[in-house]
């Protein structure tokens, strides 16, 4: 394996080292597999390569907890990898209730169009409240949500008054997600440790989880003047950029992700997603992609979508990808040395999350 690549398994069928360009990861990358594949302990270990052999710091949007033991190395690795692996600086953020450090989103420093889409305000259904919203005095704009209920509530602007009763409603100042005194997760992203893990799933309410999303997204983008290289990993991306995504909040972090995709590579913000099928994540998304990461995918419908996005890959390459075993891996595109086939190599770290075992009964005699 040479030095510069990144040590991901083997060449399908041999014992020679496959590996990935890490300068490459600097496009935006499709990585997909259904149910079963090994999708989500294979992004593992392209991850663990970056960590190992890279300064790319890691932002990782984590619903199901899958990488949340990031920085946890498995009985067994040789010293130096462990050593090297556990001197990365991995923050794990989950929701408050889970203990450790809190996922948080600080509602002052949102933009305004990502405050109203929290609200649920739609600019012409909404218009009147909406309006009111937007000429919202500069101090007001200033406060946190805890506050800004008392300064709405003061004014004498019905609108105003209204929108203090839509927040009341929508029980937005029960949410955990309200950084108040704690830092954001943005705050700590913009500290740039090796990895940061948002561990997304758990809240109460699952606005929540899109809400301290679109604020990090916001975040990265209004701080892309400052070209400080990110890798946006998006796990089970269909869960933030689906084209059948509705509502004012989920419209609004999907086309927060489209906008990163077509312009985000040059400010150095580069994606990496995640998901079971292509259909299920955006065409403005997934046509930005120019790596691709295709474990077992049975769906005629599914491969020719991909053969058509990504047209430089042999058409006898999508076709075996139907075959695939478990961890076999189709690896194309600019990160790939050469289009082909691998299967991935074991993990060094835990994963977060694992298959339910089917539960037996024992037998006598």
């Amino acid at each position: 394996m040479s030095e510069s690549l990144l040590d991901v398994g083997v060449i399908d069928g041999t014992a020679s080292p496959a590996g990935l360009r890490p300068e490459k990861f600097n496009r935006h990358t499709f990585w997909c597999g259904q149910s079963g594949s090994g999708k989500t302990y294979a992004l593992g270990v392209v991850l663990e390569e970056l960590l190992l052999s890279t300064a790319l710091p890691l932002v990782i949007i984590d619903p199901n907890a899958d990488f949340v033991r990031l920085g946890e190395v498995r009985d067994g690795v040789d010293a130096a990898t462990a050593e090297a692996l556990t001197s990365r600086d991995v923050r794990v953020l989950r929701p408050a209730s889970h203990g450790g450090d809190a996922l948080r989103a600080r509602f002052s420093t949102m933009l305004p169009q990502s405050k109203a889409a929290i609200m649920r305000l739609d600019p012409i259904v909404d218009r009147l409240e909406y309006n009111a919203f937007l000429h919202l005095s500069d101090s007001a704009e200033t406060l946190d949500a805890s506050t800004l209920i008392g300064s709405l509530r003061s004014s004498d602007d019905p609108g105003q008054l209204a929108i203090a009763q839509r927040i009341e409603n929508l029980g937005l100042l029960g949410w955990q997600i309200w950084a108040g005194e704690h830092p954001s997760a943005s705050e700590i992203i913009a500290e740039r440790p090796d990895a940061t893990v948002l561990d997304i799933g758990g809240f109460a309410h699952p606005d929540e989880s899109l809400s301290v999303v679109l604020a990090v997204l916001d975040d990265l983008w209004l701080r892309r003047e400052e070209r400080r290289p990110v890798l946006l990993v998006i796990d089970e991306a269909h869960n933030v950029c689906s084209p059948e995504l509705s509502g004012t909040l989920g419209v609004a972090v999907r086309e927060r992700i489209i906008q990163i995709a077509a312009e985000g590579r040059k400010y150095g913000i580069w994606m990496l997603l995640s998901t079971q099928r292509p259909s299920k994540v955006h065409p403005g998304v997934i046509s930005q992609c120019d790596n691709l990461g295709l474990m077992k995918m049975s769906s005629p419908a599914d491969l020719a979508e991909l053969g058509g996005v990504f047209g430089f890959v042999p058409t006898e390459l999508f076709a075996r990808a139907a075959t695939f075993e478990q961890g076999q891996a189709l690896l194309a595109g600019g990160f790939a040395p050469a289009d082909g086939v691998v299967r991935m190599r074991a993990r060094y770290t835990h994963e977060g999350g694992a298959d339910v075992r089917v539960p037996l009964r024992g037998r006598a005699g």
